[in-house]
């Protein structure tokens, strides 16, 4: 990599999941849209025809890009200046098993990939290969910067620092930016000033996917006493900030993020279906009945499956000069982040990274999200304080299992990872008889992933 100027070029990104078409797209866009860096992205993927027709659709795109397919993860990360990951863990049979085995016992899961009984096997599939990714990382690359999409986000950022400790990586998630773009709305709705989430400042804090914000204001506006006016006329009907919360399985009316407001009084920062798992006791997410009332989704796998074969028919047309693909910015901080890291230009936003005093009552090490700065080489956690009591509460079973979760992975002992599925919420309302059928039939569903236990 050399720099001209306020431009650096001849990177080399090294894509892990390089087959995706959906974080590769929005990186794909969002690299094509800014000038100022340039280089070639190695795209590697255990589905290399999948990786072969993002090469095609990336190189058709004409950018300061080159895209290059490689069948070999050495070859991908020797000598990268920046490692991004997206991976599935495992197929969606074992997705089906996640999401839905645990219905048979009355436990329904909006998401089924952080937290829950889906969350937890998810991450015994995930944890050693981010084992693997770590140990491929500190070999080739050591210096690179690894950024993390892959979900359960906290078990995978956790595996990376655990395994190789200089490791330089971190996680993103884009649930804070729907919340603070409704925070957004709710300064038009109630003050009647336009302005954009970039505007306003937010001080994050929590754990991926039940984030919080305790601080909010635009200009020298306190945003929180707005957003309470706001929660107070839409807390009966909810707010379609995307649309008819029914037209997608990823929208909702927000209600769910409104009552934790009106029970914790800071600002639920994630959506309504990943909220929802983190606290199921509160009567979310009973049975689809409920959901509905709630105005939120329970998303099939069946739906992701289809889905899937969608992408897979679009990305053959767009490689084949029968679509168009459309660039666009994705809304993602990817290549934000990129550019600050190279020194072009400071930049504030909130990612997963271990806690080393960022945010107050919570154990040294556990991964937590909060805002940190980028700059040259640098992310540095900003501190963010400590979330009320009653809200770190509701942590407590997520921020034990994290470590819980990770040693069973590990040492591959499967009575840690029942004492871990016990441990979780949702499991409250099983016998204990039940619990350990449900949990060795999720077992025995993805046991092709655990090897040696």
């Amino acid at each position: 990599m050399k720099y001209i100027g306020d431009k650096a070029e001849d990177m080399k990104i090294a894509y892990i999941g390089g087959g995706s078409r959906g974080w590769a797209w929005r990186l794909m866009s969002d690299l094509a849209l800014e000038q100022s860096i340039s280089g070639t992205v190695y795209l590697y993927d255990i589905d290399y025809e999948a990786a072969k027709t993002n090469e095609i659709i990336g190189n058709n795109l004409k950018s300061q890009w080159l895209y290059k397919c490689v069948d070999n993860i050495e070859e991908a990360l020797r000598g990268a200046d920046f490692v991004i990951i997206s991976i599935l863990p495992g197929t969606f049979n074992e997705m089906m098993s996640d999401v839905h085995t645990p219905e048979k016992f009355g436990i329904y899961q909006s998401v089924g990939d952080t937290t829950g009984p889906g969350g937890l096997f998810r991450a015994l599939r995930t944890i050693p290969l981010y084992v693997e990714f770590a140990n491929k990382i500190k070999e080739y690359c050591p210096e690179a910067w690894v950024i993390n999409y892959t979900n359960p986000m906290a078990l995978c950022v956790k595996t990376l620092y655990e395994t190789f400790p200089k490791i330089k990586a971190f996680g993103c998630c884009h649930e804070v930016f729907s919340t603070q773009n409704l925070i957004a709305k709710a300064v038009k709705e109630i003050e009647g000033i336009e302005c954009s989430r970039e505007d306003i400042r937010t001080n994050v804090l929590g754990i991926n996917h039940f984030t919080w914000i305790d601080k909010a204001s635009y200009k020298n506006i306190d945003l929180i006493p707005v957003y309470k006016k706001f929660v107070e006329k839409y807390f009966e009907s909810g707010y379609e900030d995307r649309g008819d919360w029914k037209e997608s399985y990823f929208n909702s009316a927000n209600k769910v993020k409104f009552d934790l407001f009106e029970k914790c009084g800071i600002i639920a920062a994630a959506g309504d279906r990943h909220l929802a798992e983190f606290v199921p006791f509160l009567g979310y997410l009973e049975n689809p009945e409920t959901v509905a009332r709630w105005k939120f989704h329970l998303t099939p796998v069946s739906w992701r499956i289809k889905n899937r074969e969608e992408l897979i028919e679009k990305s053959k047309r767009i490689a084949n000069g029968e679509e168009k693909f459309e660039i666009e910015p994705s809304g993602e901080e990817g290549v934000k982040q990129i550019k600050a890291l190279l020194g072009l230009g400071d930049l504030i936003t909130n990612v997963n990274l271990p806690n080393i005093g960022q945010m107050e009552g919570i154990d040294y090490g556990t991964v937590v999200e909060t805002n940190a700065l980028f700059t040259k080489d640098r992310v540095q956690p900003i501190v963010s304080g400590e979330l009320p009591e009653a809200v770190n509460m509701l942590l407590a079973p997520h921020v034990l299992n994290q470590k819980m979760i990770f040693e069973a992975a590990i040492k591959k002992d499967k009575d840690l990872a029942f004492q871990a599925f016990l441990n979780d919420p949702f499991l409250r309302k099983l016998s204990y008889s039940d619990a350990k059928k449900l949990f060795n039939e999720m077992f025995e569903n993805t046991k092709e992933y655990l090897l040696g236990w």
